[in-house]
């Protein structure tokens, strides 16, 4: 099963601020009705001959999540998504039970895709690679900013089915709907962008460069920012002139498909974003499939291990962001209350089911006990409870058994002699509703030491480890001292320490007076165990293309022959 990794970037959007208003491409449009039945979602119409389908499926399969609350909503319609449609596998064996994570209860049934249903996406996925990567990186932006346009048109609602399946809070995945949109438009803006090289030769020949598309690319996601990093991983694959065929996780497999339809709707060829649900097996199929380029994976990194072991089979393009256990060190001289803020935001959101978390806070000595006491008395005031309340700040887990496991870690803490200050508890409701749903209490460890299982492996839950440091030499030295480095942080005033220190942590991140920040124009990817390639940014675009060299000779040819 795919588990991990996620991040969020708190910012307010204000309405329009960034607005660009997308046109679907020119001559490529079709009218359809769209009504609904017992059975899901009917359609009804005519299409253009020559052109790509637009229908408003999305908005339709919404419809019954704007009444919604929680423990009311059962979701019945396919959930996977290919040629242009939602789609049944043809085998409905053996079904996997999809539980809402705040009560507990049965939100839908997972069919996993096979090797026919495998085979028919990623087939459908390369027919359309070949109508859209032959258009002008102009036209393909087109299509992304209307794609873009339409999500935030209907992010409150797309938020809230995110937090149905996932567990989290509405307020954080209003925000991570807002980065999705932003993700799309801001890589519709560098479709048009791609430019290869010009080299002067001696003779007057020369060579360019062309920076081309790979083909169809596998994006597989994790359970904690569905939507969001299926628009990471597509937006980019798009832009370029790629293909997509993603695989959520099978914990949170319900929002994915409302992409593929937006993405449908804005008038991309159908077949260009294809979603397919399942667990290991069938990552397994879409990772050794010959006709897949590339493999995009967020996750664990165990699991992260075994798809670039099984794409490497076929030489495939691999990028993995995994885990971590990134540190946060605050110096005394930091601001003091920025610091207590960005330790919580590094540790808690998402219930702390965030890859980059930076869950090692080092603390200088000095100001350890004001620390202490300041952080666990905001800790204690976290609203948990029921996700879709506005005031709620923690949710839900995303399941009983990482629940169970997070508790695990902090009990094993206790044997090793940390210290718990506040929570590392199942959190009890009182809604009746709530009961059975899969809330932990924030906790916070002191007393803890470098060596200790709390300290050494990512817990993946809401469970703080503080520790005292003394010098600026020390304290990089053990923050470094772990297999993974996917992000770091530090909090000080010094501008030179803040960049001297940044620079000698081993971290593919580092977030200076601040933490948990993911703006979608930066780059953001792992050192050493937490993985390569990046995601964000202008230089994503490189790892969804590849470069070709044409060199022209103006003259005649010298033979040695």
């Amino acid at each position: 099963m795919f588990l991990s990794c996620g991040k969020v970037f708190l910012r307010t959007c204000v309405a329009g601020s960034r607005h660009v208003t997308g046109r679907p491409l020119a001559g490529v449009c079709a009218s359809h009705v769209c009504t609904h039945s017992s059975d899901g979602l009917t359609l009804r119409g005519s299409s253009a001959a020559r052109g790509f389908l637009r229908l408003k499926m999305a908005q339709s399969s919404l419809d019954s999540v704007r009444g919604a609350s929680t423990g009311t909503l059962v979701v019945t319609e396919p959930l996977n998504f290919w040629a242009g449609k939602r789609v049944k596998p043809r085998q409905q064996t053996n079904p996997e039970p999809v539980f809402e994570p705040a009560t507990g209860r049965v939100l839908c049934q997972l069919y996993p895709c096979g090797a026919e249903e495998v085979d028919e996406a990623i087939k459908s996925a390369h027919s359309a690679y070949l109508q859209w990567s032959k258009l002008a990186g102009t036209e393909r932006a087109r299509v992304m900013l209307e794609a873009a346009r339409i999500i935030r048109e209907r992010r409150d609602n797309i938020a809230k089915l995110e937090v149905i399946n996932n567990g989290k809070s509405i307020s954080e995945a209003l925000v991570d709907i807002d980065i999705a949109w932003q993700s799309v438009e801001y890589y519709a803006g560098l479709a048009g962008a791609l430019a290869g090289q010009h080299v002067q030769l001696p003779g007057g020949a020369f060579a360019y460069t062309r920076r081309e598309p790979l083909g169809v690319c596998v994006g597989i996601g994790a359970f904690n920012y569905p939507f969001q990093i299926a628009t990471w991983k597509s937006a980019p694959a798009l832009a370029c002139g790629n293909a997509m065929v993603f695989k959520p996780s099978p914990m949170t497999p319900v929002t994915a498909v409302l992409l593929a339809e937006i993405y449908k709707e804005a008038g991309v060829p159908d077949g260009l974003f294809n979603v397919v649900q399942g667990g290991a097996e069938t990552g397994s199929l879409l990772c050794q499939h010959p006709m897949v380029a590339k493999v995009t994976f967020t996750g664990s990194v165990p699991t992260g291990k075994k798809v670039m072991e099984m794409s490497s089979k076929g030489v495939k393009h691999v990028t993995l962001e995994l885990g971590g256990k990134s540190p946060l060190i605050i110096f005394k001289d930091g601001d003091f209350e920025n610091a207590v803020k960005g330790a919580l935001m590094a540790n808690f959101l998402t219930q702390g089911q965030v890859c980059c978390n930076g869950t090692r806070v080092f603390v200088q000595r000095d100001i350890m006990p004001k620390f202490l006491e300041e952080v666990v008395k905001r800790t204690k005031a976290i609203p948990v409870g029921d996700p879709l309340l506005e005031s709620t700040r923690m949710g839900a887990m995303i399941s009983k058994p990482q629940m169970e496991k997070a508790l695990r870690y902090v009990a094993q803490a206790k044997k090793e002699g940390a210290r718990v200050l506040c929570g590392g508890e199942p959190y009890v409701s009182s809604d009746p509703k709530l009961k059975d749903g899969y809330f932990m209490s924030p906790c916070v460890l002191d007393n803890c030491t470098d060596n200790m299982t709390c300290v050494k492996e990512e817990i993946f839950g809401p469970v703080m480890s503080v520790l005292p440091f003394d010098t600026e030499e020390e304290v990089i030295a053990r923050a470094n001292n772990t297999t993974y480095g996917l992000a770091s942080g530090v909090f000080t005033r010094d501008i030179s320490r803040a960049h001297r220190v940044a620079a000698n942590l081993e971290a593919g991140t580092c977030f200076i007076n601040n933490y948990n920040i993911s703006p979608v124009e930066v780059p953001f990817g792992g050192y050493k165990m937490s993985g390569f390639g990046r995601e964000n940014g202008q230089v994503t675009m490189e790892y969804f293309s590849q470069l070709k060299t044409v060199i022209v000779e103006m003259g005649d040819v010298e033979s040695v022959f």
